[in-house]
C-alpha cells in the first residue's frame, strides 16, 4: 500500500494544503482500492474497528453515498447524520454538535456544510480526523481528487494536458479544488464562463503561475483541449440571475457534440454531477463515447477509500 511521500496532516480540508507528491500518493492508493469494487465480496479489513461519521448539512447523493460505501468497504463502522432540514447550520451550534460527536469517540468525521470554513472550525474542535466533503463555495477536495484520478486513468498522465472548465466558476467549490489540484499536477487550465460567473483574481488560485487562462468564448477554448469539464449551474447560490436564461446559457456555454469536435479527437468529457441535461451538457455528449461521467462515480468510491485509509490511520489494505 502506497503512502504519500510527504505529510498529509491530520485533516483533509482542501487541496491547497497538499503538495503534488501527497496528491500522487493518494491517487496511487486509489488504484489499489479500485479493484475491490469488482470483487464478489467488496470488503477489505483496513479500517476494522474504526468509526466514521458522515455529517451532512446539505443535500447530497453522490458524495454521501460514495463516502458511506468507501467506509463500509474498508470495514469501518458508519454513522450517517443528516441535518439538512434542521436549524443547526453554523456558529456555536456546530461546535456543540462537534463536542457531542467527540464524546462518542469517533475516529473520522466527514462533513458537508453550506458555510465556507465550517470543516476547518470543526477540525480545531475535534481530536478526530476531519474530511471536507464540500464547504460553501470554498473547496471540495475529494471531488477534485476523483477527477484527477479519472483524468490520469483515461489519459495516462495529467502533466501538460489542456483542461477546459466551463460554467459557474464563482460559486463552484469543485472548480476551486480542481484548479488547485490540476495546476499542482502540471495541467494547463482554461476557465470559461459568462463574465458574471468568474471571480476576480481567480488566476491566483493556480499553483503554477501562468497555468490558468480565463475567457468567455467556449469554442475558442476547446481548440486542442484534452479534457472538458462543464460545471453545474449553482442557481441555489446565486442571489440574482447571472445570465439571461438557461436557453441562452446553453447556446453559448453548453457542451455539445458539435463543440466537442474542436477538441482533440481523444478528448474526454467530464461532469461532477448532478447534470442539467441540455443546459451545461447535451445528452449525446453525456452519454457518448467520450464521456467519463459514470467512471467518475465509480472512481469516487476508490478515491474516498484511499482518503479514509490515510486519514483514519488504516493498516494494510490487503486481504
Amino acid at each position: 500500500m502506497t503512502t504519500p511521500t510527504t505529510s498529509i496532516g491530520k485533516d483533509l480540508l482542501g487541496l491547497a494544503a497538499l503538495d503534488a507528491a501527497a496528491i500522487d500518493g493518494l491517487l496511487t492508493t486509489a488504484e489499489s482500492f479500485l479493484e475491490v469494487g469488482t470483487r464478489s465480496v467488496k470488503k477489505v479489513p483496513a479500517l476494522r474497528g474504526k468509526t466514521v461519521v458522515n455529517l451532512f448539512f446539505e443535500p447530497s447523493t453522490r458524495t454521501r453515498t460514495s463516502f458511506e460505501l468507501a467506509a463500509k468497504r474498508l470495514s469501518a463502522d458508519v454513522l450517517n447524520i443528516s441535518v439538512s432540514a434542521s436549524s443547526v447550520v453554523k456558529g456555536e451550534t456546530l461546535l456543540d454538535t462537534a463536542r457531542t460527536i467527540e464524546a462518542m469517540n469517533v475516529d473520522t468525521v466527514v462533513i458537508r456544510h453550506a458555510s465556507s470554513g465550517a470543516p476547518a472550525m470543526l477540525s480545531q474542535a475535534l481530536a478526530s480526523h476531519v474530511i471536507n466533503a464540500g464547504d460553501g463555495a470554498h473547496e471540495h477536495p475529494t471531488q477534485a481528487l476523483l477527477d484527477l484520478f479519472t483524468i490520469r486513468r483515461a489519459k495516462g498522465r495529467i502533466e501538460g494536458l489542456n483542461v477546459v472548465v466551463v460554467g459557474d466558476i464563482t460559486h463552484s467549490r469543485v472548480a476551486r479544488s480542481n484548479l488547485i489540484g490540476l495546476t499542482k499536477m502540471g495541467a494547463n487550465v482554461r476557465l470559461v464562463a459568462p463574465p458574471t460567473m468568474i471571480p476576480k483574481q481567480v488566476e491566483a488560485l493556480a499553483s503554477v503561475p501562468g497555468s490558468v487562462t480565463v475567457g468567455h468564448d467556449l469554442d475558442a477554448a476547446l481548440i486542442d483541449a484534452d479534457v472538458v469539464m462543464p460545471l453545474r449551474l449553482q442557481l441555489e447560490r446565486q442571489d440574482a440571475p447571472l445570465f439571461p436564461g438557461q436557453r441562452e446559457y446553453a447556446a453559448r456555454w453548453g457542451l455539445t457534440k458539435a463543440r466537442m469536435a474542436a477538441a482533440r479527437p481523444d478528448a474526454i468529457a467530464m461532469h461532477p454531477g448532478p447534470i442539467n441535461r441540455g443546459v451545461e451538457i447535451s445528452p449525446d455528449v453525456a452519454d457518448g463515447d467520450q464521456s467519463t461521467i459514470l467512471d467518475q462515480v465509480t472512481h469516487g468510491v476508490a478515491v474516498r477509500m484511499a482518503v479514509l485509509f490515510h486519514y483514519s490511520g488504516g493498516g494494510s489494505a490487503n486481504d
